[in-house]
């Protein structure tokens, strides 16, 4: 058994889902040192059975989505048979769903279905959210479904992305010291703005990870701990001038956590203004 502990994902399509999955369990054992083997396109028991082999060789753990009963039967057999630890994330939900919706799945790979208005709307919310990130395209604020605002390197990009990825149109705009926000900022729907902060120690330290990484020295204005603590000061001036936008603390805190709060936040504030209306009337 090799001495880095291996989680070998096999789909029978993308495998996007089953890897989310998995990284979001990791999630619960940080610093685990897992590693992710991916494997697409698995569809017939010749492709299965090198991975399961390869598995049992060097004790790696086995997480399977596959919608072809047959497979899955393949799969679970061979597991046993070459004492492999596997866990089918899909199978007994196809199952139970059938009982419960009293009738059979069609069980065709999810790669090889028609695409569907949801699959363009969300290549379409990804591209406008490349287009608008880093304050690009100002003008885009009014029709973005989220802005995040805050400063630099507290996960304004990455969080852009994820929530493009569920359909959802993002612009992101850096606060920098002693700049105002642009105007376009201050036109567009103040319920759809979302600022962002996070613990000065923390910043720091990114940020000086950021510096060297660039090949930049450390002690450049931009990792100085007090040039940091001077743009929370200010960004937490403009929140503060800006009463209606929640604030997101992301310290310490995984991109998809965050984004769980950004979704119930704005949520939350859809049921009360949709409450309000509805006492008015």
């Amino acid at each position: 058994m090799s001495d880095i502990r291996t989680i070998d994902v096999l789909s029978d399509s993308t495998g996007e889902t089953a890897e989310k999955v998995v990284r979001a369990a990791l999630l619960q054992f940080p610093h685990s040192g897992v590693q992710i083997r991916l494997h697409t396109r698995v569809r017939t028991r010749e492709s299965a059975r090198p991975v399961l082999e390869r598995a049992a060789q060097e004790g790696a753990l086995v997480v399977f989505t596959v919608v072809s009963p047959e497979l899955r039967e393949y799969i679970h057999a061979s597991s046993y048979e070459l004492r492999v630890e596997a866990l089918d994330l899909i199978g007994s939900l196809i199952g139970k769903l059938g009982t419960y919706l009293d009738r059979q799945p069609i069980n065709t790979p999810s790669a090889m279905l028609p695409l569907s208005d949801e699959y363009f709307r969300r290549i379409e919310a990804v591209e406008f959210t490349v287009k608008s990130d880093d304050g690009k395209e100002p003008r885009n604020f009014k029709k973005a479904d989220i802005v995040l605002v805050g400063v630099s390197r507290t996960s304004k990009t990455p969080l852009s992305t994820l929530l493009a990825q569920r359909g959802l149109r993002v612009a992101n705009l850096p606060i920098v010291l002693n700049f105002e926000v642009p105007p376009e900022l201050e036109e567009a729907p103040q319920d759809r703005v979302v600022g962002l902060t996070i613990g000065l120690d923390q910043l720091v330290e990114i940020r000086k990870a950021r510096l060297k990484q660039l090949g930049m020295p450390v002690d450049a204005s931009y990792g100085l701990r007090e040039q940091v603590k001077e743009e929370l000061e200010y960004a937490a001036k403009i929140f503060r001038a800006h009463p209606g936008w929640p604030v997101i603390d992301v310290t310490g805190r995984a991109i998809e956590e965050t984004a769980v709060i950004i979704l119930e936040s704005l949520k939350e504030r859809d049921e009360q203004t949709k409450n309000a209306r509805a006492a008015i009337v």
